[in-house]
């Protein structure tokens, strides 16, 4: 119990010096004006939005911030120690040089098996008596490195679970001469850590550390082979970091939840699975390789185990002959005063069929706004939802189309988005 309040002491701590709460202050920043593109994104598409941006910044900082002390108690407990010379900050700034190349390679699992394997090559160098100055600091303990990649990666796949359905955006696609509705996904999370490190007297001047010496008698729970660093070291300390961890997918099988629920249950268990075999690096530099290897692959393995789901899976939201489905619901929508849930189908307005969106406003504006619509949920029961709608305003829902025509087809990204508004407005204008 007091090494956990060691560690939350040390959280605590680091979240309220200055530098911290400005380096926060940026982050939500950045976080606040990436969900603001997000929710216009949601009202552009829909006519009104499904989150607000501050609920969506709130959730980031706060559900992050847990996940960071859930991860910090984990890798305490476990007894997941670096080097106070090593260089496990680098795997912050490998993430980021792997962000800028792809997004997709922002995860722990390709930063911590290259810097796995910049270790185990200096550990090579100096076994064949090749050492320079610095290789000290670039070898890491390939084992605890993969452990906290693992943890991590638990921690990830909880606040999928929990989080990574907000702030989705409804997407199309066309299969087999149908279109499919379906929702993309993109989330980030601040994770502050604290992490315990091996300190020597250079340790002590790098990081003006405080000395922990009172650890209980059956920590670590797990020791590496190395653990005999301790010896010559002064003692134990707590460092903290910052960290982010982000999620992003795409599905047209399953619903939000379903969908986040499935992430990051995968997620959840590449994790768990890295964390056992990361301890076959205890035997030497070949099973260090073996484990740095593994890392990467296993993770896109789980990736393509995803995509093999979702492309072998049924298609969750596709218009028939009966009527439109509904794929998503604004919040100021009439619809959700009804009860009406996505997934349902619009089957009339007025007692009078419709092909497409435009085909239904032009009839409620035939019957001088007033709508009469008959609705059926994905078990097959009717509902009846009348109310009169105000002139200018949208319906507040995504419909899936029956057929898209290629001039109509828009695709939306961080580089055209501004473009896609504007162009919006001018029409609007027209």
């Amino acid at each position: 119990m007091n090494l956990i309040m060691q560690v939350l002491l040390k959280l605590s701590e680091t979240l309220l010096t200055p530098s911290t709460l400005l380096l926060l202050s940026i982050i939500i920043f950045y976080f606040y004006n990436k969900n603001k593109k997000i929710i216009l994104m949601q009202k552009m598409i829909s006519g009104g939005s499904v989150n607000s941006a501050i609920e969506l910044t709130l959730s980031q900082i706060v559900l992050g911030i847990i996940g960071g002390v859930i991860a910090s108690i984990l890798l305490g407990l476990l007894g997941i120690v670096f080097d106070a010379n090593s260089s496990i900050i680098l795997i912050f700034y490998i993430s980021l040089i792997l962000m800028v190349i792809s997004p997709r390679y922002i995860c722990f699992s390709y930063s911590g098996a290259i810097l796995g394997m910049i270790s185990i090559v200096i550990k090579l160098l100096n076994y064949f008596g090749v050492g320079f100055d610095g290789q000290t600091f670039l070898t890491v303990n390939v084992m605890y490195l993969m452990m906290f990649v693992g943890i991590m990666h638990i921690v990830e796949g909880i606040l999928v679970m929990v989080d990574g359905d907000r702030g989705a955006i409804p997407v199309f696609t066309e299969r087999d001469g149908k279109i499919l509705g379906g929702y993309s996904f993109k989330r980030y999370w601040i994770m502050p850590i604290s992490i315990f490190i091996v300190l020597s007297s250079n340790g002590v001047r790098l990081f003006n550390a405080d000395i922990i010496t009172d650890m209980p008698m059956w920590w670590p729970i797990i020791k590496a082979p190395s653990s005999v660093i301790f010896a010559g070291s002064l003692g134990i300390s707590l460092l903290s970091l910052f960290g982010v961890i982000g999620y992003s997918s795409v599905t047209f099988t399953k619903s939000k939840r379903e969908k986040s629920i499935s992430s990051g249950v995968h997620i959840l268990s590449f994790g768990i699975l890295l964390t056992v075999v990361s301890q076959m690096a205890r035997f030497d530099l070949i099973g260090e390789i073996i484990v740095v290897i593994f890392a990467p692959l296993a993770h896109e393995f789980m990736l393509r185990i995803q995509a093999m789901k979702e492309e072998k899976g049924t298609p969750k939201y596709v218009s028939n002959n009966q009527g439109l489905m509904i794929l998503e619901i604004s919040e100021e929508s009439k619809f959700n005063e009804f009860g009406i849930r996505t997934g349902s189908t619009i089957l009339d307005v007025n007692n009078e069929k419709f092909n497409s969106e435009t085909e239904l406003y032009n009839i409620i504006r035939e019957n001088l706004y007033n709508a009469d619509f008959n609705v059926m949920d994905q078990n097959g029961n009717l509902k009846k939802v009348k109310f009169r709608h105000k002139k200018g305003n949208r319906l507040g829902v995504v419909l899936v189309p029956k057929s898209v025509k290629k001039e109509e087809i828009v695709e939306i990204n961080d580089v055209n988005f501004k473009e896609v508004l504007e162009n919006i407005n001018k029409e609007k204008k027209e």
